[in-house]
């Protein structure tokens, strides 16, 4: 399809020179709209001075931008897309595109297999931008997007030395605030559930806690903590119901999610334990239960629409110009709130 000539200036030379993303030049190329004027003036200088010369061909199949951005969760199990953080990640993210006219596509990328072919199709023109979610440790698809030259925001990081842009929580900061909370309030055995821990979430969650323990005085023993297998109502009861079984005395405990919390609540009221009077509860992301829980749930509040928000601008600014280093925001505003009946 009109393949270029060898010693021609290539789309990714032009980039280059002017600094910008392959993107950014196409967009120039094809006369598109909303590129900053000093951008297009650079992109025109580098296309002057290499005697870029456009494929026609492509050009004539690549029209304008896509005006889509998709929103991709990495998780085996498509049925996390009905857990409530999942869809507050969706009206979040679908709020801030509001004004835009991007259109919001949402996919589950579950194997090695759909990791290469949602590349091939993000590469392929279809999408401006991508937006990730639930991302493990070792998952490889924000590296394989930044390497297509893809304009890739994640929400949370894979490590403390993420090289992809993202927009994160104060977890440990947050996870630490909570278990003061419960400290101030009399607790003195106070348990763990996190989430798995190939996530660093789950690692920060969990690191707050410990801190929070140790700056206390409290013992924090390792039988203490137990690592769901996700971040459901089914595996918050099976680890409640695990701790319990270690700890028989805890009067309190911090769950990474308000999921895992409600099924914490099921497990203790299985067990005959009442909340709060013998063991206290703490969830964390504010994002309710499919059904109430009994009592009420306190919980750490998650500034999701600010996330929301910030990924967006963030996306936005990576697609309009590529930035020289990946960027990074981490929201602070997190606070114990929401019903205290069960602290």
């Amino acid at each position: 399809m009109g393949r270029q000539r060898p010693g021609t200036p290539t789309l990714e030379e032009v980039a280059a020179l002017a600094g910008v993303g392959r993107g950014t030049v196409s967009r120039v190329v094809n006369n598109a709209a909303g590129v900053r004027d000093s951008t297009r003036r650079a992109v025109q200088r580098a296309i002057a001075e290499l005697g870029y010369v456009p494929n026609l061909a492509a050009r004539s199949l690549a029209g304008h931008r896509a005006d889509a951005v998709a929103l991709v969760m990495t998780e085996p199990d498509w049925r996390l897309f009905g857990e409530p953080f999942f869809t507050e990640v969706v009206h979040a993210v679908g709020d801030a595109l509001t004004d835009t006219p991007a259109q919001l596509l949402l996919t589950l990328v579950r194997s090695d297999t759909e990791r290469r072919r949602f590349v091939e199709y993000a590469r392929g023109g279809r999408v401006d931008g991508v937006l990730l979610m639930s991302v493990h440790a070792k998952d490889r698809l924000p590296d394989m997007l930044a390497e297509a030259g893809l304009p890739t925001v994640m929400l949370g990081r894979r490590s403390g030395e993420e090289s992809v842009t993202y927009v994160d929580a104060d977890n440990t900061g947050g996870a630490r605030g909570a278990v003061r909370y419960l400290l101030d309030a009399g607790r003195s055995t106070i348990g763990a559930v996190t989430g798995p821990l190939d996530m660093y979430v789950a690692q920060c969650r969990l690191r707050g806690y410990r801190e929070a323990l140790e700056s206390a005085g409290v013992a924090a023993g390792a039988s203490l903590v137990v690592e769901a297998s996700d971040f459901t109502e089914v595996s918050g009861h099976r680890a409640m119901t695990a701790l319990l079984a270690r700890h028989p005395e805890l009067d309190a405990v911090l769950a990474a999610s308000d999921t895992l919390a409600a099924g914490a609540l099921n497990a203790l009221r299985a067990a005959g334990r009442r909340v709060p009077q013998d063991v206290a509860v703490i969830g964390f992301d504010d994002f309710h239960p499919d059904r109430p829980t009994d009592p009420p749930l306190t919980t750490v509040r998650q500034p999701l629409q600010e996330i929301g928000r910030a990924m967006v601008r963030l996306l936005q600014e990576e697609m309009e110009e590529s930035p020289v280093a990946w960027r990074h925001v981490i929201s602070r505003a997190l606070e114990a709130a929401c019903g205290r009946d069960s602290r």
